[in-house]
């Protein structure tokens, strides 16, 4: 009898995996926009503006992360009094580095500038017609992320900028990305840790915690606080000044 219930143990075990493993990576993405809101829900959305605490390394600042869908996304982040800022328009990037020596506005080098593009749209690049546009998808399989037993799908941009994400199976929202990218000409991978979703009022599902690490020599970690949808923004704040 006990051998019985070990077979049957077995038996369910390798069903149940076999069921997980029959995932595609096109279902994986589908359920993720479904738990944060669903493809209908994006198009109701015209602007996102949030605001939050950053910890960088120790050093305390605040992040205002401006998006009006479609057409601009702007990153502006505040430590100790110096200012970083990072724009992405649909046709150009610009930025304002002090760690390059330069507190003036300057064009993005086009490889970083494909790389967050997408970064305008409401949801990221799954909740537009990704495949369409050239996107590639992969189901690299499973892999544990903080004890969460993952789904890996590599994604690789018309532009060729490969990302990783992995999947929460059980709320199906991406708890980690680790992009391939470039750091003053040396390459990296950038490492996002997700959490503390939430769905502010007439948005989506987005995380409120976000850890990164960009090649293990920088780590900031910024926590949001205020989340406004809808409010009218002038598409101005994007232009290179």
């Amino acid at each position: 009898m006990k051998t019985n219930k070990i077979v049957l143990l077995a038996v369910s075990a390798f069903l149940f995996g076999s069921l997980v493993s029959a995932q595609t990576a096109e279902e994986i993405i589908a359920n993720y926009l479904n738990a944060i809101g669903g493809k209908d829900q994006f198009s109701q959305i015209s602007s996102v503006y949030t605001e939050g605490t950053l910890d960088a390394m120790g050093s305390t600042g605040t992040i205002k992360i401006t998006l009006l869908n479609g057409k601009g996304y702007k990153q502006e982040i505040d430590v100790m009094g110096t200012s970083y800022v990072m724009c992405y328009t649909d046709t150009l990037g610009w930025q304002i580095n002090p760690m390059t020596g330069n507190y003036d506005a300057e064009v993005m080098p086009e490889n970083q500038f494909r790389a967050g593009r997408d970064n305008i749209f409401a949801g990221g690049p799954f909740a537009t017609d990704f495949i369409t546009r050239g996107y590639k998808i992969e189901l690299m399989g499973e892999e544990s992320v903080s004890g969460v037993n993952t789904f890996k799908v590599n994604v690789v941009s018309p532009e060729n900028t490969e990302t990783a994400y992995y999947f929460d199976p059980t709320t199906w929202y991406i708890v980690k990305m680790v992009q391939k990218a470039e750091m003053m000409g040396q390459p990296m991978d950038i490492i996002m840790i997700l959490s503390d979703y939430q769905k502010p009022e007439n948005g989506y599902a987005m995380p409120f915690t976000m850890e990164t690490d960009y090649g293990g020599q920088i780590f900031l970690t910024a926590k949001i606080n205020k989340v406004e949808v809808n409010q009218p923004i002038d598409p101005v704040v994007f232009a290179k000044p």
